[in-house]
């Protein structure tokens, strides 16, 4: 089906054409007709497959057919979890826009940055406008936005929004909203909780999981490299020479590992920079637009930070430790094969990491197949930390130390030579 046949106008339409659209998505083929027609949607979609559009062009279309006064009260508010998140859809939502007349104004506001700015851009109105919760709530106090207008409420990555405890400010913010409204929340997973959310909030909502919950792309090629912890770095930076990777994005579970794996990468002359909580918004800013110019060959990030990151044709993702969370595994390889394309997801698993990779494959429903790099062999038992990494022992309350055996490695995996990711895999063990 084409974007024609949906009901878009022709400003809209030029857009998509521009933007190197040419057939919808499945869940902008469900979503797009729902939302124009003013039902409330409940929507799961894996992250890459075009969540942001399935929302964007009926919101703006529906704004578009309808004047608005002078003040332009905020009519379509999305509230995201984020500030690259917030960035993102905000650019898409203007992009979508552009040929739209009269104008619609979008304004995107996040915390991490001065408040004074935000507040003058939103003294001549908005139409639509794009928030992380906090930085909307103090806005709100300030009295430099009135949400009693608004006629369209997107919860976008919802998932990510609970697991970061927003609850209580969406609630919040919800409570200066009209009652009568539409609803629509966008989540990469479908998990209880988020069905707990919709129970009061939506009315009657359309339900759309164009895939099953916690799944990965299709087209995402996974494999866990098993590996001595000590040897990750090094096993990294071999892995991106030699298979010549000029894109890679990076997952830590840190701010401080993120920080000195960029700075191991610098020193051998991999371009790298680190992305998260802990940086400065310009500095976040400035990251990002390098990786995207192709500037910086690695960006090392952590998933809070990572939200929001769009790459087209992003070739590989590499897990340089496994999440606490196992369902943001899911959002963190849904960076590379976005719509439909294909990419390459890796796992540097050490030995205190099997349990979170068994965990993961129980979530995905499939066992992700392990392989040992030539070199770079992981040991029967776990190796000592080196003296920089050994952290001094618990003390528990009886004053003795909390000492654990060495547990054997599990999982078979086959050792693969240098060109190791391109080479034959070993049989899965579930």
């Amino acid at each position: 089906m084409p974007f024609t046949k949906l009901g878009l106008s022709d400003p809209l339409l030029r857009a998509i054409a521009e933007a190197g659209y040419t057939s919808p998505s499945p869940i902008q083929q469900q979503a797009i007709p729902a939302v124009l027609q003013g039902h409330d949607l409940l929507a799961a979609a894996q992250t890459g497959t075009g969540k942001t559009a399935g929302f964007a062009l009926p919101l703006l279309h529906r704004l578009s057919q309808h004047h608005f006064s002078s003040n332009r009260p905020v009519r379509v508010l999305i509230l995201t979890p984020t500030r690259e998140l917030a960035a993102q859809v905000g650019e898409s939502v203007s992009q979508y826009g552009a040929h739209l007349q009269p104008r619609l104004k979008t304004e995107i506001v996040f915390g991490g940055v001065k408040i004074n700015p935000q507040m003058m851009r939103l003294r001549g109105g908005v139409d639509v406008l794009v928030a992380t919760p906090g930085r909307l709530l103090d806005l709100v106090n300030q009295n430099a936005v009135k949400l009693d207008k608004v006629e369209s409420l997107v919860l976008d990555e919802a998932d990510r929004m609970l697991d970061m405890g927003f609850i209580r400010d969406i609630k919040k913010i919800i409570a200066y909203l009209p009652k009568k409204r539409q609803n629509l929340l966008f989540s990469a997973t479908f998990s209880e909780e988020i069905r707990k959310l919709t129970t009061g909030l939506l009315i009657n909502p359309v339900k759309i999981e164009v895939a099953p919950r916690n799944t990965a792309a299709e087209k995402v090629e996974q494999i866990a490299y098993l590996c001595n912890k000590s040897q990750k770095a090094e096993l990294l930076c071999h892995l991106i020479k030699t298979e010549q990777w000029q894109q890679v994005l990076v997952f830590t579970s840190t701010k401080h590992g993120a920080n000195r794996l960029t700075e191991k990468l610098n020193k051998i002359d991999i371009k790298a920079a680190a992305i998260h909580g802990n940086k400065s918004q310009g500095a976040r800013t400035s990251a990002l637009a390098g990786f995207k110019a192709g500037q910086i060959r690695v960006l090392v990030a952590t998933d809070v930070a990572a939200r929001g990151i769009d790459i087209a044709l992003l070739p590989c993702v590499i897990n340089y430790e496994l999440p606490r969370s196992s369902a943001d595994y899911v959002h963190r390889i849904g960076r590379t094969g976005r719509a439909g394309e294909e990419g390459k997801a890796i796992s540097l698993v050490s030995h205190d990491e099997i349990g979170a990779l068994k965990q993961v494959e129980k979530l995905i429903g499939s066992a992700i197949y392990r392989e040992q790099v030539l070199g770079f062999e992981a040991s029967a038992v776990a190796p000592p930390l080196p003296p920089e990494e050994t952290r001094p022992p618990r003390q528990l309350r009886n004053n003795k130390m909390n000492a654990k055996q060495p547990a054997k490695f599990q999982g078979n995996a086959k050792t693969s030579s240098a060109k190791s990711s391109g080479s034959r895999r070993s049989e899965s063990v579930k």
